[in-house]
């Protein structure tokens, strides 16, 4: 697997209601468009896959990387017509999240609106369950 593509922040989402959906991941509609942007160009790529690693001086962060294939434990999640694959190891840190892009001055990210996380680290990179 390559390098992560993109810089994911987390943010824990207090006094949320968790919702019954379908998917594991819900999207924004600006990360439907920032994906259809950065897979447009890459016809060999079939979505991105969202995994989770230990790291940081909060235990893990979330990874991002482009996709040619679904894995065979991977959770697919599609909307919009955009292709979001869940590896097996992040599918339980991920249910009830909303996965959002942000774009300021400064930076441009996805944010994870994560109702499940109960701590983070102070840059918002590293979270713990």
């Amino acid at each position: 697997m390559s390098a992560s593509m993109v810089r994911a922040t987390v943010r824990a989402v207090s006094k949320r209601k968790l919702l019954p959906t379908r998917a594991a991941l819900t999207l924004t509609p600006a990360a439907v468009h920032k994906i259809k942007f950065l897979l447009q160009n890459k016809p060999e790529y079939i979505g991105l896959t969202v995994g989770v690693r230990t790291r940081g001086c909060n235990g893990m962060t979330y990874t991002l990387d482009y996709t040619k294939e679904k894995g065979n434990s991977d959770e697919e999640v599609l909307q919009d017509g955009v292709r979001v694959f869940i590896e097996k190891k992040a599918q339980l840190t991920l249910l009830g999240t909303e996965m959002d892009f942000v774009e300021s001055k400064l930076s441009s990210e996805f944010i994870f609106n994560n109702p499940n996380i109960k701590g983070t680290c102070g840059c918002g990179e590293s979270f713990s369950i």
